[in-house]
This record gives C-alpha cells, structure tokens and sequence, in this order.
C-alpha cells in the first residue's frame, strides 16, 4: 500500500494526472483476464485482444 500511497503523490506532484486513466484501464483489463481464467469466457475474452 505505500507504493500506491507514493504514485499518488508523484502524479499529484509533477501534475501527471494524465496517466490515472491509463492506469484505470490496464487494471481494469488484468483483473478482466485473472477472473475469466479459469471460465467458459475465457476464449472469447482473449480473442477480443
């Protein structure tokens, strides 16, 4: 938690907000792949990238 606890820091301190919805959407997509791993989904979630 302190690693995220300094990101947020370092984007609130070099005005770096910017990079927040880049961050949002690669979190968004890992934990999309890690909970249709093991699912019938799983096939049809990987062929969309």
């Amino acid at each position: 938690m302190e690693f995220l606890k300094d990101f947020f820091f370092f984007l609130r301190e070099r005005k770096k907000w910017w990079l927040m919805p880049l961050i949002i959407i690669f979190v968004v997509f890992g934990v999309l792949i890690f909970l249709t791993s093991g699912s019938a989904l799983a096939p049809f979630i990987y062929s969309l990238f």
